[in-house]
C-alpha cells in the first residue's frame, strides 16, 4: 500500500462525523437540478481529486456516512487471509463514450496503482479477481481512493478533460489550475442515488478573502477555507463542520447529507455528487 493509499484510508470519509451547522439544520430529501458553483484555494490536486471524484468511480466508495458500499462492484469477498480477493462488477456501468464498465478496464486501471498486487485477472465477464504479495484486510479501503479510479482501458487520468470515466459527470470545459465546468450525464446507473445538479462549476480564487466576497455577494454557492472573520457573522451561511473550524462554508440554499466526513473537508472530494441545490 503505499502513501496516498493509506492517507486515503485514515482521512477519508471513513472517519465520518456528525455534521455541525450554524444557522440552519440539515436540510431534507436531496432535489434533482441546477448548477453549483464552487470556489477553491490554488491547489492542483485538490482540484483534480474534483474532478475525478465527479467524471469517475472507484470499484467501491466510502458514503458520506462513513459506510463502505458497493460502487462499479455490486459485491467482494476475501480468503481468510486476506490475500485472494473476487469482485463482481455491477452490469449496468458505462463509460461516458457509451462503452459497458469492463472487467479488462479494471484490470488495466489497477495494474499500476496498487503495490501490493501480485496478480490480476478475470474470472468470467463480471469478475476480476485481485491476489496479493502480503495480506490485506482493508484492501476495499484503498481502493475506494481517487488514485483508484477505473477509466476506459487505455485511456490516463492525467487531464481534467479526460472523458473515459464512467462517473455522473462529464467534464465539459476545463483549463488546468483554474476552472472546469461538468454536467451531468442522462441515464446514469446512480440515478436518485448520487449526481443531483445539472452542472457544477469549480473556479480557483486564490485569495481567501476574495473566495469569501464571492461567496458573500452570491457569485459562488460553496467556497472551500473562506477567511473565517469575514463570514462568520453571516446568518445565511452554513459552516461546515462547525464555524468555530470552518472549512467549507455554503449557503442556506444548498443541501448536504446528514452526514460528512469530519477529517476530510470535502466530503473526499465526493461534494460535487453529494450534496445538491434547494
Amino acid at each position: 500500500m503505499n502513501r496516498m493509499d493509506r492517507r486515503a484510508l485514515f482521512t477519508s470519509g471513513a472517519a465520518a462525523a456528525l455534521l455541525a451547522a450554524t444557522g440552519t439544520s440539515v436540510h431534507g430529501a436531496p432535489q434533482r437540478g441546477g448548477l453549483l458553483r464552487l470556489a477553491i484555494p490554488r491547489d492542483p490536486e485538490l482540484m483534480r481529486n474534483l474532478a475525478l471524484r465527479a467524471s469517475h468511480d472507484t470499484l467501491v466508495e466510502i458514503g458520506p456516512d462513513g459506510v463502505l458500499r458497493g460502487e462499479l462492484a455490486s459485491g467482494w469477498r476475501s480468503d481468510a487471509r486476506a490475500l485472494r480477493w473476487e469482485f463482481d462488477l455491477r452490469r449496468d456501468a458505462r463509460f461516458q463514450s457509451g462503452a459497458p464498465v469492463a472487467v479488462s478496464d479494471v484490470i488495466d486501471s489497477l495494474t499500476q496503482v496498487i503495490e501490493d498486487i501480485w496478480s490480476i485477472q478475470a474470472a468470467g465477464p463480471n469478475r476480476v479477481i485481485i491476489e496479493l504479495s502480503s495480506p490485506n484486510p482493508h484492501l476495499p479501503y484503498v481502493l475506494s481512493a481517487s488514485g483508484c479510479v477505473i477509466s476506459q482501458r487505455g485511456a490516463t487520468v492525467d487531464t481534467l478533460d479526460q472523458g473515459a470515466g464512467s462517473g455522473c459527470y462529464a467534464i465539459t470545459r476545463a483549463n488546468e489550475g483554474r476552472d472546469f465546468r461538468a454536467e451531468r450525464i442522462a441515464h446514469h446507473y446512480k440515478d436518485h442515488l448520487a449526481g443531483w445538479l445539472d452542472t457544477v462549476e469549480v473556479a480557483v480564487i486564490p485569495d481567501p478573502a476574495i473566495r469569501a466576497e464571492a461567496l458573500r455577494d452570491g457569485y459562488v454557492d460553496v467556497a472551500a477555507f473562506p477567511a473565517q472573520q469575514i463570514l462568520r457573522d453571516r446568518r445565511d451561511l452554513t459552516f461546515h463542520p462547525s464555524v468555530e473550524d470552518m472549512q467549507i462554508v455554503a449557503h442556506h440554499g444548498v443541501g448536504v447529507p446528514r452526514q460528512v466526513g469530519k477529517v476530510s473537508a470535502l466530503d473526499d472530494a465526493r461534494l460535487l455528487e453529494r450534496w445538491w441545490k434547494i
